[in-house]
């Protein structure tokens, strides 16, 4: 008896000390690992103290602990600012376009990238195609500005050329969004796809070669193995991509709009900005990117939870 609780005592010993070794073996990834580690806590976790302003009235002289506390009045401001409720419903449907116009685009596009059978054809599609991520917005918005121009864009240059009066689309709201839609699909498209090339690639050639046998042809091919082999990342990109869903695209929006279109672009980081950096109202805005925090983190528990429960699938 005495032998058998010795051994089962030992068992959790081995499993440290092998632990241990193995650590020990890979102790300079892990000194590599404190680099990125430190800069996670130093700018991602030390600054967490700055969200008690969104509780206080804070005053620059008096420091955040000093400040006085505000009985959530920021909080209650939110609900009763109209500026704040229409950037909210913009953020909200500009984010629900570009998850079903854009989030889909690199999905298709991999997929349709990966049928090419010309390799340097597809490499150099594929280097086009994921260029603009690497440029910045405010480069890319100059482009997209000159290019919907009245005055010099190629856009009016066609429409004039009909015998028609040039539109300022950039000052138009009923054109605005869909610029916008379009120009994040194009930034975005080829450096999205990559992930679900990688994916693809993964995928076992013996069930391409057994739908082969089956008699299956390249678009079927394409329904019944590749899509339902990338469909795990699929799902996790969409429950991160729901997580952000108050994030309308910041750069993007800040280098295109303008007072005109305000009605229908301005959104909650944007209006985070004018209320915090322009009007010095840094407590206000910090309970506004609280609040856009807190929803964020809900909608990524409560899709992982359903997706859960529906599938097999899910980030945890």
């Amino acid at each position: 008896m005495q032998t058998v609780l010795q051994k089962v005592e030992t068992k959790p010993q081995r499993k440290t000390n092998a632990a241990w070794i193995q650590m020990k073996k890979m102790k300079t990834l892990y000194f590599m690992l404190l680099i990125p580690m430190a800069m996670l806590f130093i700018f991602n976790y030390i600054p967490m103290y700055g969200i008690l302003i969104a509780f206080k009235n804070f005053s620059p002289g008096l420091g955040i602990w000093d400040s006085p506390w505000n009985n959530f009045d920021h909080f209650k401001r939110l609900f009763s600012d109209f500026l704040f409720l229409r950037a909210l419903q913009n953020t909200v449907v500009i984010s629900l376009l570009k998850i079903i116009i854009v989030f889909p685009a690199p999905i298709i596009f991999a997929i349709l990238l990966n049928e090419i059978k010309n390799e340097k054809f597809k490499k150099v599609t594929q280097s086009i195609s994921y260029l603009p991520h690497f440029m910045s917005w405010v480069i890319l918005s100059a482009m997209v500005i000159e290019v919907f121009s009245p005055q010099r864009g190629i856009i009016n240059f066609f429409i004039t050329l009909v015998g028609g009066d040039p539109i300022n689309f950039m000052s138009d709201k009923t054109s605005f969004i869909p610029i916008l839609i379009l120009t994040d699909m194009w930034k975005e498209i080829g450096w999205g796809a990559i992930i679900y090339l990688a994916t693809i690639a993964s995928i076992d050639p013996g069930l391409y070669e057994a739908a082969e046998i089956d008699g299956a042809g390249r678009f079927h091919k394409m329904i019944h193995v590749t899509l339902p082999s990338i469909m795990p990342m699929v799902i996790i990109m969409f429950i991160l991509r729901l997580g952000s869903v108050l994030n309308a695209g910041f750069d993007q929006i800040l280098n295109l709009y303008n007072p005109l279109v305000y009605e229908v672009a301005d959104i909650i980081d944007t209006y985070v900005y004018r209320s915090g950096l322009e009007q010095f109202q840094f407590d206000y805005a910090t309970a506004v990117g609280l609040f856009k925090n807190v929803v964020g983190i809900v909608l990524i528990l409560s899709a992982n939870a359903i997706i859960r429960r529906k599938s097999e699938h899910g980030i945890w």
